[in-house]
């Protein structure tokens, strides 16, 4: 079976605090977020909302696009954000399980 890779993005709320990661794992790690069980910046700040993520099949290059998006501005993951989910709907829902 084919490894998907994952760069993901969760919030607190609509226009909140916003955590940007990378996994293999989407449905199980956004578990985790949602559920406190890693101590960390998501926990702290409330980000349990799966609000944008995209697919690769490659880790190097959703690690490359992870890192690109870090240093890009909170305005332009913003629009990246309703680009593909104007609403900040939690995306969490409409992941099937690895």
């Amino acid at each position: 079976m084919d490894t998907a890779f994952c760069v993901y993005i969760m919030a607190s709320m609509r226009n909140g605090t916003i955590y940007l990661g990378v996994t293999s794992n989407l449905p199980k790690r956004v578990w985790e977020h949602r559920n406190g069980v890693v101590a960390g910046f998501t926990k702290k700040y409330g980000c349990h909302l799966l609000v944008w993520y995209e697919v690769y099949d490659d880790l190097d290059a959703a690690r490359q696009r992870e890192l690109r998006m870090k240093e890009w501005k909170r305005d332009w993951k913003v629009k990246e954000i309703e680009g593909m989910n104007p609403n900040w709907d939690d995306l969490f829902d409409t992941l099937t399980p690895n």
